[in-house]
């Protein structure tokens, strides 16, 4: 029987809504970014997140449905992020899902933000088959993970401290780039320098595959305190400090790989969009016979196209909830949403 599931992602600046149906794919999606709402207080501000997740949020739903040409009596679940996340802003999107699925007398289901990303290749065309090793890598988590298959994963290794979108946005909050940094760093480590500046890579052969990205972020700025900011300069350090970064993503995702036996890699999470780490992990897992697959460059970043996705394979192996109860996790473990086939 075929289904739809309407998707919806609040976890924190973004509001994301879906409609996948289950033999078609995905009808339709719609986005609202908060950058520009964030961007004079330099980071995300919690109280103004979850104002603007309950004003976009309905009328984003009702511009998705008219995309896929559906009406609200054509959903047959709604999928919701539960958590990680800002948990203001994870119960507009609970709130709204459970409410709109008593009124149509729906199923929801509750999806955890990471896995999420770590299904959204999927989306793609090649997809990736199971089993694979996944490199989740954002402004919140950088993790290993070997997924077995939907609902089965294993964490391999995580970052102790910063994660690597941490370690891109504070490095060019340093620069005196405008948030969310990342990008803008990228764009300007492209004039850089090669082999002025060289930076430490964190944790590289620690033996494990854990990350640590702090020690990276101090390194930056003590460079910052150390000579003039020309622009010059900045692109030096911005194109040191992005290779850190990759270097280091690289040869954990390679090492994992290694370990695991697996020769696919799939890439999630808005660091994800990069194109050094793209060119890179191209570069070494290619070497290994192996191939890496990543979400469409609009899937990097958080939306509802996965949330939607994600709760339609959850439903493949357990049913909704109809109690329309809900609570939030702003901390939760990928590792216990593992259910049986």
């Amino acid at each position: 029987m075929s289904l739809i599931t309407l998707g919806i992602e609040s976890s924190c600046d973004e509001t994301g809504i879906a409609l996948y149906h289950s033999e078609r794919g995905l009808l339709a999606h719609t986005l609202h970014s908060q950058i520009a709402l964030h961007n004079e207080y330099g980071g995300v501000v919690p109280e103004l997140a979850s104002r603007d997740h309950v004003r976009y949020a309905l009328p984003l739903i009702r511009a998705a449905l008219q995309k896929a040409d559906c009406t609200l009596q054509d959903i047959d679940a709604i999928a919701y992020t539960q958590g990680p996340g800002l948990s203001g802003a994870l119960l507009v999107g609970a709130s709204v899902a459970c409410a709109l699925a008593y009124t149509l007398n729906v199923p929801t289901i509750a999806v955890h933000h990471l896995e999420g990303h770590l299904l959204s290749p999927l989306l793609s065309d090649p997809a990736p088959e199971f089993p694979f090793v996944a490199l989740l890598v954002s402004g919140g988590h950088t993790q290993l993970m070997r997924v077995e298959s939907v609902g089965r994963y294993t964490l391999l290794g995580e970052s102790v401290d910063d994660a690597a979108g941490e370690a891109f946005d504070k490095s060019a909050k340093l620069l005196g780039l405008d948030y969310p940094g990342g990008a803008l760093l990228s764009k300007l480590a492209q004039s850089g320098t090669p082999g002025r500046f060289k930076l430490p890579r964190p944790m590289l052969h620690s033996g494990d595959l854990d990350f640590s990205f702090s020690g990276l972020k101090t390194a930056v700025l003590t460079l910052t305190q150390q000579h003039e900011l020309d622009n010059q300069t900045r692109a030096d350090i911005a194109y040191a400090a992005q290779e850190a970064i990759v270097d280091v993503l690289a040869n954990k995702a390679l090492t994992a790989l290694g370990q695991s036996g697996l020769n696919q890699l799939v890439v999630a999470g808005g660091v994800g969009a990069n194109r050094l780490l793209r060119s890179r992990l191209n570069e070494v897992v290619g070497k290994r016979g192996g191939k890496v697959f990543y979400p469409d460059l609009e899937f990097c970043t958080d939306n509802g196209a996965m949330i939607a996705f994600a709760g339609a394979m959850r439903l493949q192996h357990q049913a909704g909830q109809r109690d329309y109860c809900f609570n939030v996790k702003p901390r939760w473990n990928l590792q216990e949403l593992n259910y049986a086939d």
